[in-house]
Parts: structure tokens; sequence; C-alpha cells
């Protein structure tokens, strides 16, 4: 998400008003094992999730058989340290947003169950847009 720290609350202040911000809460463990679950084919950059989108021979990129690997970021010791990192560096941002009555927050596992409710508040905020057989 954006913004992740105060000063880029502050520049993106500079630069736009927020009037709605959105807050997803999903649990420390669940946030690690779906990071920690990622791997990818260096070549092209395609990623993989060994728990929802697994490769069909595992560790093997599907379209040219080549090895996939895990970036040191998304090993489990390196996934837990940039969330303690990110929820540090976070939460005075979310307590600015709260504070001007914008942040709007979620809080769940699995996406099926949160989005309805995201989109509920999106629509709520933002008009339908229209195709051209609609106008």
């Amino acid at each position: 998400g954006f913004p992740r720290t105060l000063g880029q609350a502050e520049a993106l202040d500079g630069i736009c008003q927020l009037d709605l911000v959105i807050s997803l809460n999903i649990p420390f463990e669940t946030l690690k094992d779906r990071l920690s679950a990622r791997w990818v084919h260096p070549a092209s950059g395609r990623v993989y999730n060994m728990d929802f989108n697994p490769p069909h021979t595992q560790g093997i990129d599907d379209l040219t058989g080549e090895p996939l690997v895990q970036q040191e970021d998304d090993k489990p010791e390196a996934v837990a340290a940039r969330l303690r990192k990110y929820k540090d560096a976070a939460k005075p941002v979310i307590e600015l947003y709260k504070s001007r009555g914008i942040l709007h927050s979620f809080s769940g596992t699995e996406t099926n169950k949160i989005w309805p409710y995201v989109y509920t508040l999106l629509s709520s905020k933002i008009p339908p847009v229209l195709s051209d057989e609609e106008n």
C-alpha cells in the first residue's frame, strides 16, 4: 500500500487531497505465510504462489521448464522482519488518516470475504462508470 511512511503521506498531501483511505488488517501469520509461498521465474518475472497459484510441477516454470527461485526477501525470516518494520512505519500514517476521519479499516484473511465490504464502500463514494450504451 501507499503511503507507507509519514513522510510519504506528507508528500502525498502536497499533490492531492485524500478523502478516503482503506486499511486492510490481515493477521501477521497470514501475511507471512502468503509472502513466503511466493516463487518466481527470474527471466520472465512470472510469479507463483505455492498455496493458490502453484506451478504444474513444483519448482519449475510452467512455460519454460526452468527452475523457480525464492527471492531473499520472500524467505520467512525476511518477510517477518519486513512486516515488523512496515507495522512500525505505518502506525503514524494510520493514526493520521484516522484523526482526519477518512480511514476505513477492514479485517480478514481472505480476499473474497473482504472485497464485498470494500466494494460497497467504494461504490458509495464513487459514481459508477457507465458504458457508452448506458449513457
